[in-house]
């Protein structure tokens, strides 16, 4: 019999195969639209488009920043809060009456959580290879529905906000003023007040609010150091009779100072809320 007739050589594995060291990348090419190489061709695409989206969110944040309001005050029961913009559509679901009062929870954990429990699942819920959205329909079906009742709500929540009313609450109503630290009624300010109230009369979110633009007049101020209001105890001011005018008398230029009159005496008599 010739030698090797009829064999087959199939190969020792123990002998390494050189080729396979160096094998070249599949050509996609063949399968245009369906599957790509993961690196770097995809996740290249990926970043890239990443980039442009945070290039263009920093431009817009920079050409529009976001409006901020005043600290807050314990002692104004008028104001009334209103979340950041982003958290809009869950503000406006409060106010329906499945998702308020006795039903909070719904409101606040329930219908949240199945929204966003949705969309974490919809991967799984959907497992086809096709990347075309329209022939994934239970992905598609429910990004839709969670974009459209997000920008609905948002838009019916903004549309009832009174934004004039707002804008007296925002950082750039607040009155700018320079304090006099020589006027006779500073030193008695910073021995007094200062610790709860703040260098400026900024006033601290929590402890105390701001004594810049306050209603009140030199004598209804006086009144107030002796005897207090809201949350302020009484008996807080330590002085003669002559600290308290000068005191009451500091306050009062700063407010017309912040004003820019000079009638800003707080000609609101009797007022008996919120600031001191």
């Amino acid at each position: 019999m010739q030698r090797g007739k009829g064999m087959k050589f199939v190969g020792d594995s123990r002998v390494p195969d050189k080729e396979s060291r160096n094998k070249i990348p599949k050509d996609y090419s063949e399968y245009p639209g369906r599957t790509e190489a993961f690196w770097p061709n995809f996740l290249l695409k990926e970043w890239l488009v990443g980039a442009v989206f945070l290039i263009g969110f920093l431009c817009l944040v920079a050409a529009a920043p976001s409006p901020l309001e005043q600290q807050a005050d314990p002692n104004n029961s008028s104001y009334i809060p209103l979340p950041d913009w982003y958290f809009l559509f869950l503000y406006e679901l409060l106010k329906y009456e499945f998702a308020a009062a006795e039903y909070v929870v719904i409101g606040t954990v329930i219908i949240p959580g199945l929204g966003f429990g949705a969309l974490l699942l919809a991967p799984f819920l959907d497992t086809g290879t096709e990347r075309r959205p329209s022939k994934r329909p239970i992905t598609t079906g429910l990004m839709l529905l969670g974009i459209i009742a997000t920008v609905w709500l948002t838009y019916k929540s903004a549309a009832h906000v009174d934004w004039e009313e707002r804008a007296k609450y925002s950082v750039e109503a607040v009155p700018d003023v320079e304090i006099d630290e020589e006027h006779p009624g500073y030193e008695v300010y910073a021995n007094n007040c200062l610790s709860c109230h703040g260098d400026s009369l900024q006033g601290n979110p929590g402890m105390a609010p701001t004594l810049v633009g306050i209603p009140y007049n030199a004598e209804q101020i006086k009144d107030i150091a002796k005897n207090g209001i809201g949350e302020m105890p009484a008996n807080q001011f330590s002085g003669t009779e002559e600290e308290l005018n000068q005191l009451a008398e500091f306050i009062v230029s700063t407010n017309k100072q912040a004003s820019g009159e000079g009638e800003g005496e707080g000609e609101s008599e009797g007022s008996e809320e919120g600031s001191h």
